[in-house]
């Protein structure tokens, strides 16, 4: 069931990317039966693999904006750094119940995206935004996708793919600060890892692949509503 987990995520990730917390660490969890601690740090390095494979492909269409980039990762590196901090000091059952909530949140707000049109240029104020952004990442594993999408649909006149693939590798340097630290504590699970990994390696490739060639909006709004369940669940286990 794991490598399913993988392929399946994976694809998604490629195809939307979003998924690689909200999804992974909701299902590490509930499916698998992971401690919060563990899922996250698991579900970190995770998605920083899968996004290895699939950010080359956005890259190579000079589909990445790097100035956006590093003014997102300004905020976002030390975001992720406390959120991890965080992380140690609590409680796992309240660590649950956060992620609930949290992905509740993002899978409503990746519902309702802005369109491309009509939209402002305040890339200046993408530092402050990414800060609270990396935190979270850093906490639950969840938001980078979702939430990093939302501020360059709100906040630059990118395009549609330059949104997708500058969000990608904002959400690759996240995860790999992230899930490489969550390592040197030893939280996460070598086992499940490698077997995510090894469905997650061929769903990246097929969902790089597709990129493009799927209405990826439908898949994103089928996300959402999974990803709101997922996080319902959660917050109920954690708090109730």
């Amino acid at each position: 069931m794991v490598y399913l987990l993988g392929f399946v995520i994976a694809v998604a990730i490629g195809l939307t990317g979003v998924g690689a917390g909200t999804l992974t660490t909701p299902l590490l969890i509930l499916a698998v039966g992971l401690p919060a601690r563990i899922a996250v740090g698991t579900s970190l390095i995770f998605g920083a693999v899968v996004k290895i494979i699939t950010s080359p492909v956005y890259m190579a269409r000079r589909q990445v904006d790097w100035r956006t980039l590093g003014i997102m990762l300004a905020g976002g590196v030390p975001g992720v750094l406390i959120g991890v901090s965080v992380l140690r000091g609590v409680d796992g059952k309240i660590i649950t119940g956060v992620i609930g909530i949290t992905i509740v949140i993002v899978a409503i707000f990746n519902l309702f995206r802005p369109t491309t049109e009509n939209r402002h240029d305040h890339t200046k104020w993408l530092t402050l935004v990414a800060l609270p952004i990396g935190t979270e990442v850093g906490f639950s594993s969840a938001g980078a996708g979702a939430l990093g999408a939302l501020s360059l649909l709100s906040m630059t006149k990118l395009s549609a793919a330059a949104v997708v693939g500058t969000d990608l590798v904002f959400g690759l340097v996240l995860s790999l600060i992230g899930g490489g630290v969550n390592a040197a504590m030893g939280t996460l699970s070598g086992p499940v890892l490698m077997k995510l990994l090894a469905g997650g390696v061929p769903g990246a490739i097929l969902g790089a692949f597709l990129a493009g060639k799927v209405p990826s909006k439908k898949l994103r709004m089928g996300l959402s509503g999974a990803m709101a369940l997922l996080g319902a669940n959660l917050f109920y286990k954690g708090f109730f």
